[in-house]
């Protein structure tokens, strides 16, 4: 199997698959005003993450605010019955790109968040401990950090989806019935990060097209279905299904299958940045299907049995995903890891940085009676990962992958762990 490109992506109807919804905010013309004229902006690669259709609209991003509890291990609930070495690996990975950084950086927006430099000495900490060896491994988890319950504002309880790795079937050129293309990221797609400009606009990105020394918007999904870019070399691969290609663009990453049997990954490589709509939600509020019903299999079962219809609802999403093939392994979260199945989170970078190890105490998504206690590692993030306790957990790949993903919907909480020589006291 070759592996190539990833890069996550989810599901929002499902980037889990089942997810639908409230799609991004666009862009009034006074944000724009600051980037006319630019001649080059800042690229952004960040994952296609949408939120689940039944999720509450978040608060605004003003009335956000991370709040941290210090806590004991013996109060994390199920903490002290789990295996903690099988995170040691997926930690690593974290660690590596970390020790790239400048040390004297701030790890993330909290004081006890510690500076890169307080991760590295912890990073090399953890190299010493012997692979599989719990003892070692709960030791260094218990000696070198603190537990912090976090909220957002005083609330505990946030939304917890997932997301997974699809599989289609593909072509290097169009051929009988794979006719549907998915596309390289056009050389005149500019994106930036608007917080650069002003500190109004933190958080805040955009993309489009420069025309006449104006940045406009790109083309939508129609205009592209169409043949807005066609013949201009863009296309990598070629697929038979355009129902699973549509899905492909909500989980931002996929493996694709050649006639010879070989696998291509592809990857993340950008959005047009137009807003997303939420198919599931449309066909909620068409009454097509009540909210109760609305899961990926469901919606895919219905674009393929309405395949006119599909394609007009589909289209109605104008958000538009760009790939690249990638050698090696993956799926690459955005801090540039490959993810580990069932233990790397996307959250909201804003609130959360990379590598920071997080216990997650929700349920499971095939047994809501079950709880689902682990740790985990902040490594992904997405458009639709919004909050101080908002997270998105990767499944892997495969037919349980994608079934976790496509129904997770959990409501639970989740515990920083952070290093123990940043203990926040508040009197200091």
């Amino acid at each position: 199997m070759s592996a190539r490109p990833t890069r996550t992506g989810r599901w929002s109807e499902p980037r889990a698959i089942t997810k639908g919804l409230f799609g991004v905010r666009s862009f009034s013309s006074r944000l724009l005003k600051p980037l006319v004229g630019i001649g080059s902006l800042l690229v952004l690669a960040s994952c296609a993450y949408l939120p689940p259709i039944d999720e509450p609209p978040a608060p605004p991003a003003s009335d956000s605010a991370l709040m941290l509890k210090q806590l004991k291990f013996v109060d994390v609930p199920g903490w002290g019955g789990a295996d903690h070495s099988l995170i040691l690996p997926t930690f690593l990975k974290s660690c590596d790109v970390l020790s790239k950084k400048p040390l004297d950086a701030d790890m993330g927006p909290d004081q006890r968040m510690g500076k890169i430099s307080d991760w590295v000495d912890i990073c090399a900490d953890a190299k010493k401990i012997r692979p599989g060896n719990k003892v070692e491994v709960n030791f260094f988890f218990q000696s070198r950090f603190v537990p912090y319950l976090a909220s957002n504002n005083q609330n505990t309880t946030g939304l917890f989806t997932g997301y997974y790795e699809p599989e289609l079937e593909a072509r290097w050129g169009p051929e009988g019935n794979f006719t549907s293309p998915i596309y390289s990221r056009p050389n005149d797609l500019i994106s930036a990060n608007l917080g650069d400009y002003r500190d109004e606009f933190k958080g805040k990105h955009i993309a489009g097209r420069v025309l006449k020394n104006k940045l406009i918007p790109y083309n939508t999904r129609a205009e592209i279905n169409n043949g807005a870019i066609k013949g201009r070399g863009l296309e990598i691969l070629w697929v038979n299904d355009p129902v699973t290609l549509f899905f492909l663009h909500v989980q931002g990453s996929g493996r694709v299958r050649m006639s010879d049997g070989s696998t291509v990954r592809v990857g993340y490589a950008g959005r047009n940045g137009r807003p997303y709509t939420s198919i599931g939600k449309e066909l909620v509020k068409t009454g097509v299907m009540p909210l109760k019903d609305v899961t990926a299999p469901a919606i895919m079962a219905w674009l393929r049995a309405n395949p006119e219809a599909g394609r007009r609802l589909m289209n109605k999403n104008e958000s538009f995903v760009f790939f690249r093939v990638i050698d090696g392994d993956g799926p690459l979260g955005a801090q540039g890891v490959p993810l580990t199945p069932g233990r790397s989170m996307a959250v909201d970078r804003k609130f959360i940085p990379y590598g920071v190890p997080i216990w997650l105490n929700t349920t499971d998504p095939l047994d809501p009676k079950l709880p689902l206690r682990r740790l985990m590692v902040a490594q992904d993030t997405g458009s639709a990962i919004k909050g101080p306790v908002r997270g998105d957990v990767f499944w892997g790949f495969g037919a349980e992958a994608a079934e976790r993903a496509g129904v997770m919907k959990s409501r639970g909480q989740y515990y920083l762990i952070l290093p123990a020589n940043r203990v926040f006291n508040p009197k200091s």
